[in-house]
């Protein structure tokens, strides 16, 4: 087994190095859907979702600078590219979405199509040891998981 500079094995982390470009291609998607509602909601609740959107891209906009950081961290090149972004997104691209509720619901689906790729990051993570990415991990999905409670609970939806 050949080990990193942080005692991490070479080949288990290209491949979280692997995972966590695709992350971060999902995130600036998640990013971009955030700025659009930010702009384009409209409704009796846009005041409110109007600021809220823009609480939650910046979040995102921090966040995805994390996942950057940490895949330089672990010696790898972070996707940089929309090309790259576009290819290996799953998140659903919200485009001409304006009604209040109709923006909530998009940002829920897309948080719930980030959660499951932020568990297997977890988990992978967890397996080869690397604490940096598990704590980075762990710190996104409590987090999102409170703002999809949080916005279910302003549809007045249950989880």
């Amino acid at each position: 087994m050949s080990l990193n500079t942080l005692g991490l094995d070479k080949a288990k982390v290209e491949k979280e190095i692997g995972l966590l470009n695709v992350l971060l291609a999902n995130y600036q998607t998640y990013y971009q859907n955030l700025r659009g509602v930010h702009w384009n909601v409209k409704g009796k609740r846009f005041f409110e979702l109007h600021v809220k959107f823009e609480e939650l891209y910046n979040t995102a906009q921090e966040q995805v600078d994390e996942i950057a950081e940490r895949i330089l961290t672990l010696g790898g090149v972070p996707f940089h590219t929309l090309e790259s972004y576009v290819k290996h997104t799953s998140v659903p691209v919200g485009e001409n979405i304006f009604d209040d509720d109709k923006t909530v619901r998009l940002i829920i689906n897309t948080i719930s199509t980030l959660l499951p790729l932020e568990r297997e990051l977890l988990n992978f993570s967890d397996e080869i040891g690397d604490e940096g990415t598990n704590s980075l991990m762990s710190d996104f999905i409590s987090g999102q998981e409170k703002t999809v409670w949080m916005l279910k609970a302003y549809l007045n939806e249950v989880i």
